[in-house]
């Protein structure tokens, strides 16, 4: 059990994780018993936090992905929707600014100027929808770059 606490230990000091991520890691290493019980331990001591690991991941990766996709990978990582709920909407919520001032600024060092056509407003709308941004916020950039013509 030492050795799996240990493999833990290496795994949180390089990152955050969330549970389910460090069970998975572990799963090889140990019985479903044992993960559970280093996993117990580390939660009790602190070491080990879903509401750390979800805070940790949208800190990283907010400033270029949508809201859609933020979720979609937390709950990825079994991190549970009331702790998604609360980073997206809480404290962080302040932090990561609007999804439309977001989704400004990936458009902005992606494209940087209003879509000539058409076709050239679907690629980036596309673009900024595969990141996970919602129709509202793209419909609102995308018209307001061509009235502003930047």
């Amino acid at each position: 059990m030492s050795s799996l606490r240990q493999k833990a230990l290496q795994l949180l000091t390089r990152r955050e994780h969330s549970r389910f991520e460090l069970a998975q890691k572990l799963a090889k290493l140990g019985s479903a018993e044992e993960i559970t019980a280093v996993l117990d331990h580390l939660e009790q001591t602190g070491l080990l936090s879903d509401r750390r690991a979800a805070a940790a991941y949208l800190a990283g990766h907010a400033a270029r992905f949508g809201t859609a996709r933020l979720k979609y990978a937390l709950r990825l990582k079994g991190i549970a929707a009331d702790l998604i709920d609360a980073g997206l909407e809480g404290d962080m919520a302040a932090a990561l600014g609007s999804e439309e001032s977001r989704a400004r600024e990936v458009w902005r060092r992606k494209f940087g100027r209003a879509p000539a056509d058409a076709r050239e407003w679907a690629r980036q709308a596309r673009f900024l929808q595969s990141r996970g941004f919602s129709t509202e916020a793209i419909t609102k950039i995308l018209r307001a770059t061509q009235d502003d013509d930047v």
